[in-house]
Parts: structure tokens; C-alpha cells; sequence
């Protein structure tokens, strides 16, 4: 798979699995999750999902300031939907990071490692998107503000002409071009701006 070279130069994020550990998947349980893998889950890399990439790093860093995160040890709730606008795209990133799953989650073995159940939408109280840690109950609550980062003024155009059928060859890649730049901008330039990713921890109820 030929991707643009930043998918590589962004931030990448690490987590504790224990349920790898246990069935020997990945040494100590130790999983590294790139950008490029929310794109492979997706089949696309656009605003949004580098948005909920971000945003579950943004998360996770916070709630887990000085230990890796326990994939399978956190839950995620949308206030939205799962099929209201992009939440569903977000949910399935945070999943593929936290071990997160709806009601087809992994049921668990002896009681233990259970995914099912800890990705769930129309959460009354949530707000836009809400991470919890099952162990402390701490909460990273978050928001997305994708037009801190705006698009060039020709990209609208250029995508009218792309879908129309009307663009050119050139145009067409040109489209491309600077509809991942903006994805860049967003990954590279934006990771850490709090004015893209809001994230607020609250203490556990």
C-alpha cells in the first residue's frame, strides 16, 4: 500500500493489551497504532478521520499521563447516533485503539478481557464524544473543531469538478493533492492545538 509519506510522520500511539499478552499475540501486550492503520480500518484518510485519530490519542494521553493505555480497560460514548453524521467513522477509530466494541464485541474468557458493550452512542450526558477508564472512572470528554485547520479556497471547486466528472486528469490530482495536504496540516502541523482537539478530564464520579 503506496500512502503519502506523513502518514508515517504522525504521531503514533501505544497501548496495553492484556488479552494479546494472554494469547501470546504481542510481546508483554504491547500494540502501536500508526495513522496509517485508522486509514486501512476506514479505506480513506480524510478530515474526520484524522480527527478521531487525534482525538483518542488526546484522550488516552491524558487519562494514562504515566502508563500506556489498557486497551480493553476503557469505554467511549457518543451523544450522537452511530449513524448521525461522521460518528460512526469516529467510533470505528477510537474502537480499533481502545479495544472499545458495540453488542459484536468479543464476549470475553472467564470473565475477563470482554470488549462487548464498551462503545456505545446515544449516551445520555455525553458529550460529543467521552472516554472513560473502567478502572478509575476518570472521563476525557471531547470535541472536534476541524475548521481551525481550512481547506485551500480552491479545494471546493477542485472537488465539484472531481465528482461531476468534469475534471481533468491534472485536476483530479491535483484535488488529491490538497485534500491531503489539509490532512497533513491537521496530523503534523495541528496535533497538539487545543483549539482543534478540546479534551477536559473529569475526576471519577
Amino acid at each position: 500500500m503506496n500512502t503519502p509519506a506523513f502518514f508515517d510522520a504522525a504521531p503514533r500511539i501505544a497501548v496495553y493489551d492484556p488479552l494479546a499478552e494472554f494469547l501470546g499475540a504481542a510481546d508483554g501486550g504491547r500494540i502501536e497504532y500508526g495513522y496509517g492503520d485508522a486509514v486501512k480500518l476506514a479505506g480513506h484518510s480524510c478530515p474526520t478521520v484524522a480527527g478521531a485519530y487525534l482525538m483518542t490519542r488526546a484522550a488516552l494521553a491524558r487519562l494514562y499521563p504515566d502508563a500506556l493505555p489498557e486497551r480493553g480497560g476503557i469505554r467511549v460514548d457518543f451523544a450522537a447516533s452511530q449513524s448521525a453524521g461522521v460518528t460512526g467513522v469516529i467510533a470505528a477509530v477510537a474502537g480499533l485503539v481502545t479495544g472499545a466494541a458495540g453488542t459484536g464485541g468479543f464476549k470475553g474468557l472467564a470473565g475477563r478481557y470482554a470488549r462487548r458493550d464498551l462503545l456505545t452512542f446515544d449516551a445520555a450526558g455525553a458529550d460529543d464524544m467521552c472516554v472513560t477508564r473502567l478502572d478509575t472512572g476518570a472521563r476525557a470528554t471531547l470535541a472536534y473543531h476541524p475548521e481551525t485547520v481550512p481547506a485551500e479556497p480552491a479545494l471546493q471547486a477542485l472537488m465539484a469538478a472531481a465528482l461531476s466528472g468534469t475534471a481533468s486528469a491534472q485536476e483530479r490530482e491535483e484535488f488529491g493533492r490538497q485534500w491531503q495536504l489539509r490532512v497533513k496540516r491537521i496530523l503534523i502541523d495541528h496535533c497538539d492545538d487545543p483549539a482543534l482537539i478540546e479534551c477536559r478530564i473529569d475526576a471519577a464520579d
